[in-house]
């Protein structure tokens, strides 16, 4: 194991994140280096910025602790506040990338897959996303003089293991083999160390996804390697670990402290252990207003994929069977 990958393992308690973004700050900031084999382009648009980040080779995927491929980061920090206008432009935005992840032809499959409880609100993103999925592929089967122009679109909210006693990757497995889909594109929620990305950051990558690994739950990978199917991700942060908070508050303290002894991160990380002990150290927070967060993520993320599916469909007659 490299000596970037036990920094940001062990270097920090809890920074267990799901954005490659944050894995790429924690490592390049711990270390004071650039990564080899990680390239970065960063851009912006009318309400945030746009940043792809490739991992190019396997010495590089051991360093940030995720597989090759590419991660683009949508951050729009207005996101949070429902504004019809913010959700339009992350949309598009979102959709611009996913097409460039994705190759459809008119005959293609496509699987939307919600992961996630919908029982427990921040993790109901993938299902709040599949509630609102224009779904289409029973209409090729039944109408498809109905269906013009559109492709082949179906979906599914496999739960989690805790209420269906099935592994996710089970259940998709035995869709794939009945569906045959060309692409799946898989939502769910994610775990941040920046509080200011929850519910305003949207990550779009094209390796796969290991559902609760940002959360020390990590189920079976759902990936090309596992399903035999290409499988886009995308999710956007809805909990950090009330570590991260801690040692960030303890951070923060001790450097307005006047004439202060040296920071030491091994005594802040033993009470931080200290006085999660009762949570076995994992404990998980979620900001008040998470109902509104995942329902206003949930209709941008389904608008943006709905974009990005039916290239061929006016903008306005999507608009019109958006919900």
């Amino acid at each position: 194991m490299s000596e970037h990958h036990e920094i940001f393992n062990s270097g920090n308690i809890g920074m267990q994140t799901d954005l490659a973004l944050e894995a790429r700050d924690l490592i390049r900031g711990a270390t004071g280096k650039e990564i080899p084999g990680v390239i970065e382009e960063k851009q912006s648009f009318a309400h945030g910025t746009i940043t792809v980040i490739k991992i190019l080779d396997n010495n590089a995927a051991s360093v940030m602790g995720k597989p090759p491929g590419t991660y683009v980061t949508i951050e729009a920090p207005e996101l949070k506040f429902k504004s019809p206008e913010v959700q339009k432009s992350v949309a598009a935005i979102l959709a611009q990338q996913l097409r460039s992840l994705i190759r459809i032809s008119d005959n293609s499959t496509v699987i939307i897959i919600g992961l996630g409880n919908w029982q427990a609100t921040p993790d109901a993103l993938g299902p709040t996303v599949v509630k609102y999925s224009l779904i289409t592929r029973h209409l090729f089967q039944h109408m498809p003089e109905s269906v013009p122009n559109y492709s082949s679109v179906c979906a599914l909210a496999p739960g989690v293991l805790g209420i269906t006693g099935i592994e996710t990757a089970e259940i998709i497995q035995g869709v794939v083999e009945k569906v045959h889909p060309d692409v799946i594109i898989a939502i769910d929620s994610l775990a941040a160390t920046n509080i200011s990305r929850l519910g305003t950051t949207v990550q779009i990558g094209d390796t796969g996804i290991s559902p609760g690994s940002g959360v020390n739950n990590k189920r079976t990978e759902i990936s090309y390697q596992t399903i035999g199917v290409p499988v886009i991700a995308i999710g956007v942060p809805t909990v950090v670990s009330a570590s991260v908070i801690a040692q960030f508050a303890i951070e923060a303290y001790h450097k307005k402290i006047p004439r202060a002894e040296k920071f030491h991160p091994v005594y802040a990380q033993e009470s931080i252990r200290e006085l999660l002990e009762p949570f076995q150290g994992n404990l998980i927070v979620t900001p008040r207003e998470i109902d509104d967060l995942i329902e206003n993520a949930g209709r941008t993320i389904n608008r943006g994929i709905t974009m990005a599916l039916h290239p061929r469909v006016p903008v306005e007659e999507l608009e019109a069977l958006m919900y």
